[in-house]
Protein backbone atom coordinates (compact mmCIF):
# COMPACT_ATOMS: atom_id res chain seq x y z
CA UNK A 1 0.00 0.00 0.00
CA UNK A 2 3.26 2.48 0.91
CA UNK A 3 4.26 1.56 -2.72
CA UNK A 4 0.63 2.35 -4.09
CA UNK A 5 0.20 5.61 -2.18
CA UNK A 6 3.48 7.32 -3.38
CA UNK A 7 3.69 6.60 -6.82
CA UNK A 8 1.04 5.24 -8.07
CA UNK A 9 -1.09 8.09 -7.11
CA UNK A 10 0.92 10.18 -8.19
CA UNK A 11 1.10 8.75 -11.76
CA UNK A 12 -3.02 8.65 -12.15
CA UNK A 13 -2.89 12.12 -10.70
CA UNK A 14 -0.89 13.35 -13.50
CA UNK A 15 -2.65 10.88 -16.00
CA UNK A 16 -5.39 13.21 -14.70
CA UNK A 17 -3.94 16.23 -15.65
CA UNK A 18 -2.82 15.30 -19.31
CA UNK A 19 -6.46 14.59 -19.99
CA UNK A 20 -7.76 17.92 -18.91
CA UNK A 21 -4.95 19.77 -20.29
CA UNK A 22 -3.10 20.46 -17.42
CA UNK A 23 0.07 18.48 -18.12
CA UNK A 24 3.02 19.49 -20.78
CA UNK A 25 3.59 16.73 -23.04
CA UNK A 26 7.53 16.45 -22.11
CA UNK A 27 6.61 16.77 -17.81
CA UNK A 28 3.77 14.08 -18.58
CA UNK A 29 6.48 11.88 -20.66
CA UNK A 30 8.89 12.76 -17.70
CA UNK A 31 7.28 11.46 -14.94
CA UNK A 32 5.59 8.39 -16.38
CA UNK A 33 8.27 7.03 -18.22
CA UNK A 34 10.23 7.45 -14.73
CA UNK A 35 7.79 5.71 -12.89
CA UNK A 36 8.06 2.98 -10.41
CA UNK A 37 4.87 1.73 -11.81
CA UNK A 38 5.79 1.29 -15.30
CA UNK A 39 9.43 -0.26 -13.79
CA UNK A 40 7.73 -2.62 -12.30
CA UNK A 41 5.56 -3.93 -14.82
CA UNK A 42 8.02 -4.50 -17.30
CA UNK A 43 8.08 -7.92 -19.23
CA UNK A 44 9.31 -10.07 -22.28
CA UNK A 45 7.86 -7.53 -24.98
CA UNK A 46 9.75 -9.97 -27.67
CA UNK A 47 12.24 -11.89 -29.30
CA UNK A 48 14.38 -10.74 -32.25
CA UNK A 49 15.72 -14.23 -34.01
CA UNK A 50 17.83 -13.94 -36.95
CA UNK A 51 22.20 -13.85 -35.55
CA UNK A 52 23.85 -17.11 -35.80
CA UNK A 53 25.88 -16.45 -32.96
CA UNK A 54 26.44 -14.51 -29.65
CA UNK A 55 24.86 -10.75 -29.12
CA UNK A 56 27.36 -8.26 -28.47
CA UNK A 57 26.22 -5.17 -29.71
CA UNK A 58 22.50 -2.85 -29.51
CA UNK A 59 21.79 0.45 -30.28
CA UNK A 60 18.28 2.66 -30.61
CA UNK A 61 18.64 4.80 -33.34
CA UNK A 62 17.75 8.56 -32.70
CA UNK A 63 13.50 8.16 -32.92
CA UNK A 64 13.41 4.72 -31.62
CA UNK A 65 11.72 3.59 -34.04
CA UNK A 66 14.60 0.92 -35.34
CA UNK A 67 17.10 -1.36 -33.50
CA UNK A 68 20.54 -2.49 -34.89
CA UNK A 69 22.62 -4.98 -33.59
CA UNK A 70 26.03 -6.90 -34.25
CA UNK A 71 27.28 -10.53 -33.28
CA UNK A 72 29.64 -13.34 -33.24
CA UNK A 73 28.35 -14.34 -36.48
CA UNK A 74 29.71 -10.40 -38.16
CA UNK A 75 26.40 -9.19 -39.21
CA UNK A 76 25.00 -5.84 -38.57
CA UNK A 77 21.29 -6.36 -38.34
CA UNK A 78 18.60 -3.79 -38.46
CA UNK A 79 15.27 -4.47 -36.56
CA UNK A 80 11.87 -3.52 -36.62
CA UNK A 81 11.19 -4.11 -33.14
CA UNK A 82 7.82 -3.26 -32.53
CA UNK A 83 6.50 -5.75 -35.61
CA UNK A 84 9.36 -7.94 -34.22
CA UNK A 85 10.98 -8.05 -38.00
CA UNK A 86 14.31 -7.99 -39.18
CA UNK A 87 14.59 -4.95 -42.28
CA UNK A 88 17.90 -6.12 -43.50
CA UNK A 89 21.45 -7.05 -42.65
CA UNK A 90 24.38 -6.70 -43.91
CA UNK A 91 27.71 -8.67 -43.94
CA UNK A 92 30.46 -5.49 -41.81
CA UNK A 93 33.23 -7.35 -43.58
CA UNK A 94 34.90 -7.70 -40.21
CA UNK A 95 36.94 -11.29 -39.52
CA UNK A 96 35.78 -11.92 -35.80
CA UNK A 97 32.95 -10.75 -33.02
CA UNK A 98 31.61 -7.52 -33.51
CA UNK A 99 31.32 -5.73 -30.13
CA UNK A 100 29.92 -2.05 -31.07
CA UNK A 101 27.60 -0.69 -33.20
CA UNK A 102 26.77 3.28 -33.60
CA UNK A 103 24.80 4.66 -35.61
CA UNK A 104 26.09 8.51 -36.91
CA UNK A 105 24.06 11.07 -35.79
CA UNK A 106 22.18 13.12 -39.01
CA UNK A 107 23.01 10.42 -41.30
CA UNK A 108 19.42 9.28 -42.28
CA UNK A 109 20.05 5.80 -40.27
CA UNK A 110 22.87 5.70 -43.53
CA UNK A 111 26.27 5.36 -41.57
CA UNK A 112 27.28 2.55 -39.04
CA UNK A 113 30.11 2.24 -37.38
CA UNK A 114 31.46 -1.25 -35.84
CA UNK A 115 34.50 -2.54 -34.20
CA UNK A 116 35.49 -6.06 -33.45
CA UNK A 117 37.52 -8.91 -32.45
CA UNK A 118 39.76 -8.27 -34.78
CA UNK A 119 40.70 -4.82 -33.93
CA UNK A 120 39.10 -3.65 -36.72
CA UNK A 121 37.11 -0.15 -36.81
CA UNK A 122 34.72 -0.43 -39.81
CA UNK A 123 32.30 1.79 -41.54
CA UNK A 124 28.93 0.63 -43.26
CA UNK A 125 27.32 3.18 -45.80
CA UNK A 126 23.86 1.99 -47.03
CA UNK A 127 23.16 3.35 -50.46
CA UNK A 128 19.90 4.41 -51.90
CA UNK A 129 19.47 1.10 -53.81
CA UNK A 130 19.63 -0.93 -50.43
CA UNK A 131 23.31 -1.65 -51.00
CA UNK A 132 25.77 -1.74 -48.29
CA UNK A 133 29.18 -0.26 -48.70
CA UNK A 134 31.74 -0.92 -46.22
CA UNK A 135 35.10 -0.42 -45.28
CA UNK A 136 38.35 -0.20 -42.69
CA UNK A 137 38.76 3.12 -40.98
CA UNK A 138 41.22 1.88 -39.04
CA UNK A 139 42.02 -0.18 -36.40
CA UNK A 140 43.84 -1.64 -32.92
CA UNK A 141 45.93 -4.14 -31.87
CA UNK A 142 43.95 -6.22 -30.01
CA UNK A 143 40.04 -5.96 -29.57
CA UNK A 144 37.99 -3.16 -29.54
CA UNK A 145 34.87 -3.24 -27.49
CA UNK A 146 33.54 0.06 -27.53
CA UNK A 147 33.05 3.50 -29.55
CA UNK A 148 32.55 6.47 -28.17
CA UNK A 149 30.31 9.02 -30.78
CA UNK A 150 30.99 12.97 -30.22
CA UNK A 151 27.67 13.86 -29.30
CA UNK A 152 25.32 15.68 -32.34
CA UNK A 153 28.64 15.38 -34.80
CA UNK A 154 27.79 12.76 -37.90
CA UNK A 155 31.65 12.74 -38.21
CA UNK A 156 33.91 12.57 -35.05
CA UNK A 157 33.89 9.21 -32.82
CA UNK A 158 36.42 7.56 -30.98
CA UNK A 159 37.94 4.34 -30.14
CA UNK A 160 39.69 2.49 -27.37
CA UNK A 161 41.23 -1.24 -27.76
CA UNK A 162 43.20 -3.17 -25.83
CA UNK A 163 46.43 -2.56 -26.86
CA UNK A 164 45.88 0.95 -24.59
CA UNK A 165 45.45 3.46 -27.06
CA UNK A 166 42.73 5.72 -27.60
CA UNK A 167 42.02 6.77 -31.40
CA UNK A 168 40.58 10.16 -33.16
CA UNK A 169 38.31 9.44 -36.35
CA UNK A 170 37.00 12.22 -38.86
CA UNK A 171 34.84 10.48 -41.33
CA UNK A 172 35.78 13.56 -43.24
CA UNK A 173 39.58 11.98 -43.36
CA UNK A 174 41.25 9.36 -44.64
CA UNK A 175 42.65 7.94 -41.46
CA UNK A 176 42.37 7.70 -37.86
CA UNK A 177 45.01 9.73 -35.40
CA UNK A 178 46.02 8.63 -32.03
CA UNK A 179 45.52 10.71 -29.14
CA UNK A 180 47.35 8.82 -26.16
CA UNK A 181 48.14 5.47 -24.71
CA UNK A 182 46.87 4.60 -21.34
CA UNK A 183 49.48 3.64 -19.24
CA UNK A 184 49.58 2.41 -15.57
CA UNK A 185 50.14 4.55 -12.62
CA UNK A 186 52.94 3.23 -11.19
CA UNK A 187 55.53 3.71 -7.91
CA UNK A 188 59.11 4.51 -9.28
CA UNK A 189 61.42 2.29 -9.88
CA UNK A 190 58.44 0.34 -11.45
CA UNK A 191 58.08 -0.39 -15.60
CA UNK A 192 55.11 1.41 -16.63
CA UNK A 193 52.65 -0.76 -19.04
CA UNK A 194 49.69 0.01 -21.12
CA UNK A 195 46.02 -0.47 -19.62
CA UNK A 196 43.95 -2.65 -22.08
CA UNK A 197 40.45 -0.74 -22.24
CA UNK A 198 37.49 -1.87 -22.50
CA UNK A 199 34.67 0.48 -22.47
CA UNK A 200 34.99 4.73 -23.25
CA UNK A 201 32.22 7.25 -22.69
CA UNK A 202 32.11 10.79 -23.63
CA UNK A 203 30.58 13.29 -20.23
CA UNK A 204 27.63 14.73 -22.09
CA UNK A 205 27.49 17.71 -19.96
CA UNK A 206 31.17 18.49 -21.55
CA UNK A 207 31.84 16.18 -24.38
CA UNK A 208 35.28 18.27 -23.98
CA UNK A 209 35.90 15.22 -21.16
CA UNK A 210 35.83 11.40 -22.04
CA UNK A 211 36.28 8.86 -19.63
CA UNK A 212 38.27 5.35 -20.30
CA UNK A 213 38.19 2.02 -17.88
CA UNK A 214 40.17 -1.03 -18.60
CA UNK A 215 42.64 -3.52 -16.59
CA UNK A 216 43.14 -1.74 -13.97
CA UNK A 217 40.93 -0.35 -11.12
CA UNK A 218 40.59 3.69 -12.29
CA UNK A 219 38.45 5.24 -14.48
CA UNK A 220 40.51 7.87 -16.16
CA UNK A 221 39.24 11.07 -17.20
CA UNK A 222 40.68 13.07 -19.99
CA UNK A 223 40.67 16.67 -21.80
CA UNK A 224 40.69 16.19 -25.26
CA UNK A 225 41.39 19.51 -25.94
CA UNK A 226 44.99 18.89 -24.45
CA UNK A 227 46.11 16.43 -26.84
CA UNK A 228 48.02 16.98 -29.98
CA UNK A 229 47.10 14.69 -32.84
CA UNK A 230 50.33 12.46 -32.60
CA UNK A 231 50.19 10.01 -29.62
CA UNK A 232 53.71 10.06 -29.68
CA UNK A 233 53.78 13.58 -28.48
CA UNK A 234 51.46 13.22 -25.80
CA UNK A 235 51.49 13.01 -22.29
CA UNK A 236 49.15 10.08 -20.68
CA UNK A 237 48.02 12.49 -17.72
CA UNK A 238 44.22 12.51 -16.89
CA UNK A 239 42.37 15.27 -15.66
CA UNK A 240 40.91 12.93 -13.19
CA UNK A 241 40.45 8.94 -11.74
CA UNK A 242 37.76 7.30 -10.23
CA UNK A 243 37.63 4.16 -7.90
CA UNK A 244 36.26 3.03 -5.11
CA UNK A 245 38.55 3.54 -1.92
CA UNK A 246 39.08 -0.25 -1.12
CA UNK A 247 39.34 -1.14 -4.73
CA UNK A 248 42.58 0.95 -4.90
CA UNK A 249 45.62 -1.25 -5.37
CA UNK A 250 43.04 -4.88 -5.89
CA UNK A 251 43.44 -6.96 -8.66
CA UNK A 252 40.10 -5.88 -10.24
CA UNK A 253 39.27 -4.51 -13.62
CA UNK A 254 36.89 -2.10 -15.35
CA UNK A 255 34.20 -3.83 -18.04
CA UNK A 256 32.03 -1.00 -18.28
CA UNK A 257 31.20 2.59 -18.11
CA UNK A 258 27.81 4.74 -18.43
CA UNK A 259 27.38 8.79 -18.20
CA UNK A 260 24.45 9.55 -16.70
CA UNK A 261 23.21 13.02 -18.24
CA UNK A 262 24.00 15.05 -14.93
CA UNK A 263 27.46 13.91 -15.60
CA UNK A 264 27.27 11.15 -13.22
CA UNK A 265 29.50 8.19 -14.01
CA UNK A 266 29.01 4.40 -13.22
CA UNK A 267 31.25 2.00 -13.06
CA UNK A 268 31.23 -1.67 -13.67
CA UNK A 269 34.18 -3.86 -12.30
CA UNK A 270 35.20 -7.52 -13.00
CA UNK A 271 33.53 -9.80 -10.21
CA UNK A 272 32.65 -6.74 -8.13
CA UNK A 273 29.97 -4.60 -7.94
CA UNK A 274 28.73 -1.52 -9.69
CA UNK A 275 29.54 1.81 -8.30
CA UNK A 276 28.03 5.44 -9.33
CA UNK A 277 30.44 8.74 -8.85
CA UNK A 278 29.22 11.78 -8.07
CA UNK A 279 31.29 14.26 -10.24
CA UNK A 280 33.07 15.69 -7.05
CA UNK A 281 34.24 12.02 -6.07
CA UNK A 282 37.03 12.06 -8.30
CA UNK A 283 40.84 11.44 -6.62
CA UNK A 284 42.57 13.38 -8.66
CA UNK A 285 44.86 12.74 -11.81
CA UNK A 286 47.68 10.89 -9.96
CA UNK A 287 45.99 8.78 -7.36
CA UNK A 288 49.42 6.99 -6.30
CA UNK A 289 50.34 10.92 -4.67
CA UNK A 290 47.74 10.88 -2.35
CA UNK A 291 47.83 10.17 1.02
CA UNK A 292 45.77 7.23 1.90
CA UNK A 293 44.34 9.18 4.85
CA UNK A 294 42.98 11.77 2.49
CA UNK A 295 41.51 9.47 -0.14
CA UNK A 296 39.56 7.70 3.04
CA UNK A 297 38.09 11.27 4.01
CA UNK A 298 36.48 11.54 0.11
CA UNK A 299 32.40 10.49 -0.18
CA UNK A 300 32.04 7.10 -1.08
CA UNK A 301 29.94 6.19 -4.21
CA UNK A 302 26.40 4.75 -4.39
CA UNK A 303 26.91 1.02 -5.01
CA UNK A 304 24.78 -1.22 -6.92
CA UNK A 305 24.70 -5.27 -5.28
CA UNK A 306 23.41 -8.57 -6.57
CA UNK A 307 24.49 -9.54 -9.88
CA UNK A 308 27.83 -11.01 -11.01
CA UNK A 309 30.22 -10.23 -13.22
CA UNK A 310 32.64 -12.77 -14.18
CA UNK A 311 32.95 -14.37 -17.37
CA UNK A 312 32.57 -11.74 -19.80
CA UNK A 313 33.26 -7.62 -20.70
CA UNK A 314 30.08 -6.85 -19.36
CA UNK A 315 28.16 -3.32 -19.76
CA UNK A 316 26.42 -1.15 -17.76
CA UNK A 317 23.90 1.10 -18.52
CA UNK A 318 21.09 3.90 -17.06
CA UNK A 319 17.47 3.50 -17.57
CA UNK A 320 14.51 6.14 -17.20
CA UNK A 321 13.77 9.84 -18.47
CA UNK A 322 15.57 10.88 -15.95
CA UNK A 323 18.32 8.36 -15.60
CA UNK A 324 16.09 6.65 -12.80
CA UNK A 325 16.97 3.49 -12.56
CA UNK A 326 20.21 1.68 -13.19
CA UNK A 327 20.56 -1.90 -15.27
CA UNK A 328 23.29 -4.57 -15.28
CA UNK A 329 23.42 -7.86 -16.65
CA UNK A 330 24.97 -11.09 -14.93
CA UNK A 331 26.49 -14.35 -15.14
CA UNK A 332 23.51 -15.81 -13.65
CA UNK A 333 21.28 -14.75 -16.53
CA UNK A 334 19.10 -12.31 -15.29
CA UNK A 335 18.79 -8.55 -15.74
CA UNK A 336 18.80 -6.52 -12.84
CA UNK A 337 17.23 -3.15 -12.38
CA UNK A 338 18.27 -1.00 -9.48
CA UNK A 339 16.65 2.31 -8.14
CA UNK A 340 19.36 4.61 -9.09
CA UNK A 341 18.77 6.56 -5.77
CA UNK A 342 19.98 4.51 -2.86
CA UNK A 343 20.24 1.55 -4.74
CA UNK A 344 16.86 -0.89 -4.03
CA UNK A 345 16.93 -3.60 -6.57
CA UNK A 346 13.64 -3.20 -8.01
CA UNK A 347 13.80 -5.98 -11.12
CA UNK A 348 15.53 -9.18 -11.53
CA UNK A 349 13.95 -10.82 -14.90
CA UNK A 350 15.40 -14.01 -16.76
CA UNK A 351 17.17 -12.71 -20.03
CA UNK A 352 19.62 -15.40 -21.05
CA UNK A 353 19.64 -18.67 -20.70
CA UNK A 354 23.52 -18.24 -19.92
CA UNK A 355 24.52 -14.37 -19.54
CA UNK A 356 23.12 -11.17 -20.07
CA UNK A 357 26.06 -8.85 -21.26
CA UNK A 358 24.02 -5.88 -23.16
CA UNK A 359 21.48 -3.59 -22.18
CA UNK A 360 20.68 -0.46 -24.35
CA UNK A 361 17.71 2.02 -23.19
CA UNK A 362 14.78 3.14 -25.63
CA UNK A 363 15.68 7.14 -26.19
CA UNK A 364 11.96 8.27 -25.46
CA UNK A 365 9.78 5.20 -23.76
CA UNK A 366 10.04 3.11 -20.90
CA UNK A 367 11.56 0.41 -23.35
CA UNK A 368 14.74 -1.57 -23.54
CA UNK A 369 16.50 -4.39 -25.36
CA UNK A 370 19.11 -6.86 -23.81
CA UNK A 371 21.65 -9.34 -25.36
CA UNK A 372 23.95 -12.26 -24.37
CA UNK A 373 25.10 -15.50 -25.01
CA UNK A 374 21.51 -16.09 -27.02
CA UNK A 375 21.90 -15.87 -30.61
CA UNK A 376 18.47 -13.33 -30.02
CA UNK A 377 17.69 -10.18 -28.61
CA UNK A 378 15.26 -9.33 -26.14
CA UNK A 379 12.79 -6.43 -26.00
CA UNK A 380 11.84 -5.16 -22.52
CA UNK A 381 8.34 -2.65 -21.71
CA UNK A 382 6.07 -2.41 -19.57
CA UNK A 383 3.06 -4.90 -20.53
CA UNK A 384 2.27 -6.23 -16.91
CA UNK A 385 -1.31 -5.85 -15.40
CA UNK A 386 0.03 -5.76 -12.23
CA UNK A 387 3.40 -5.01 -10.58
CA UNK A 388 5.68 -7.82 -10.71
CA UNK A 389 7.71 -8.92 -7.75
CA UNK A 390 11.46 -10.46 -7.04
CA UNK A 391 11.36 -14.07 -7.45
CA UNK A 392 11.20 -16.04 -4.76
CA UNK A 393 14.31 -16.81 -5.09
CA UNK A 394 15.86 -13.31 -5.49
CA UNK A 395 18.06 -14.10 -2.51
CA UNK A 396 19.06 -17.33 -3.56
CA UNK A 397 20.42 -16.02 -6.76
CA UNK A 398 22.09 -12.76 -5.22
CA UNK A 399 23.51 -14.85 -2.40
CA UNK A 400 25.03 -17.25 -5.43
CA UNK A 401 26.04 -14.21 -6.96
CA UNK A 402 28.12 -12.88 -3.53
CA UNK A 403 29.43 -16.40 -2.74
CA UNK A 404 30.57 -16.99 -6.32
CA UNK A 405 32.50 -13.26 -5.89
CA UNK A 406 34.30 -14.19 -2.41
CA UNK A 407 35.14 -17.41 -3.64
CA UNK A 408 37.53 -16.00 -6.58
CA UNK A 409 38.75 -13.64 -4.39
CA UNK A 410 40.08 -16.25 -2.36
CA UNK A 411 42.34 -17.62 -5.79
CA UNK A 412 45.65 -16.41 -5.99
CA UNK A 413 47.29 -17.91 -8.75
CA UNK A 414 50.95 -16.92 -10.40
CA UNK A 415 50.84 -15.50 -14.35
CA UNK A 416 52.28 -18.82 -15.41
CA UNK A 417 49.22 -20.95 -13.57
CA UNK A 418 46.39 -18.64 -14.84
CA UNK A 419 47.57 -18.95 -18.49
CA UNK A 420 47.77 -22.78 -18.18
CA UNK A 421 44.37 -22.86 -16.21
CA UNK A 422 42.83 -20.16 -18.83
CA UNK A 423 44.03 -22.46 -22.40
CA UNK A 424 42.19 -25.95 -20.37
CA UNK A 425 39.17 -23.70 -19.80
CA UNK A 426 38.93 -22.52 -23.30
CA UNK A 427 39.07 -26.00 -25.31
CA UNK A 428 36.87 -27.29 -22.18
CA UNK A 429 34.47 -24.49 -22.99
CA UNK A 430 33.96 -23.94 -26.41
CA UNK A 431 33.57 -27.71 -26.82
CA UNK A 432 30.91 -27.46 -24.44
CA UNK A 433 29.81 -24.48 -25.76
CA UNK A 434 29.12 -26.55 -29.45
CA UNK A 435 27.54 -29.59 -27.49
CA UNK A 436 24.72 -27.55 -25.79
CA UNK A 437 23.81 -25.27 -28.57
CA UNK A 438 23.37 -28.35 -30.59
CA UNK A 439 20.95 -29.53 -28.19
CA UNK A 440 19.32 -26.36 -27.39
CA UNK A 441 18.59 -25.65 -31.06
CA UNK A 442 16.54 -28.56 -30.79
CA UNK A 443 14.44 -27.36 -28.04
CA UNK A 444 12.21 -24.27 -27.82
CA UNK A 445 12.99 -20.53 -26.60
CA UNK A 446 9.78 -21.38 -24.25
CA UNK A 447 10.58 -24.70 -22.66
CA UNK A 448 13.69 -23.37 -21.71
CA UNK A 449 12.69 -19.61 -20.35
CA UNK A 450 13.47 -20.81 -16.67
CA UNK A 451 17.08 -22.12 -17.25
CA UNK A 452 19.49 -19.92 -15.81
CA UNK A 453 22.80 -22.17 -16.53
CA UNK A 454 25.97 -20.17 -16.40
CA UNK A 455 29.61 -21.56 -18.13
CA UNK A 456 31.38 -23.97 -15.76
CA UNK A 457 34.39 -21.71 -15.76
CA UNK A 458 35.16 -20.78 -11.84
CA UNK A 459 37.68 -17.41 -12.54
CA UNK A 460 36.46 -14.49 -14.51
CA UNK A 461 40.03 -14.51 -16.62
CA UNK A 462 37.63 -15.39 -19.40
CA UNK A 463 37.21 -12.15 -21.07
CA UNK A 464 40.21 -10.29 -20.22
CA UNK A 465 43.49 -11.95 -20.33
CA UNK A 466 45.85 -11.46 -23.33
CA UNK A 467 45.44 -15.40 -24.97
CA UNK A 468 41.66 -15.85 -25.07
CA UNK A 469 40.46 -16.43 -28.61
CA UNK A 470 37.19 -14.32 -28.82
CA UNK A 471 34.75 -16.87 -30.32
CA UNK A 472 34.60 -17.71 -26.69
CA UNK A 473 31.75 -15.07 -26.57
CA UNK A 474 34.22 -12.38 -24.83
CA UNK A 475 30.62 -9.68 -24.88
CA UNK A 476 31.01 -6.46 -23.91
Amino acid sequence: MDFLSKDSHGWFAELWRRQIGLSQPRSFSRLTGGSMVLVKKIDLYGKLDGHEGCVNALEFNSTGDLLVSGSDDTKVIFWNWEAKTKKFSYPSGHTDDIFQTRIMPFTDDRTIVTSAGDGQIRLGHILEDGQVDTKELGSHQGRVYKLAIEPGSPHIFYSCGEDGFIQHFDLRSHSATKLLCCSSFTENKLPITSIRLNSIVIDPQNPNYFAVGGSDEYARVYDIRKYQWDASSNSDTPVNTFCPHHLIGSNVHITGLAYSKKGELLISYNDELVYLFQKNMGIGPNPRSIPAQDIQKLEQPQVYTGHRNSQTVKGVNFFGPSDEYVMSGSDCGHVFVWKKKGGELLRLMVGDRHVVNQLEPHPHSPIFATSGIEKNVKVWAPLANCPIPLPDNAEEIMQANRQGREDRARITLTPDVIMHVLRMQRRQTLAYIERRYTRLDLESDEEDEGDTYTFGLSDGYASSEEGLNSRECNIS
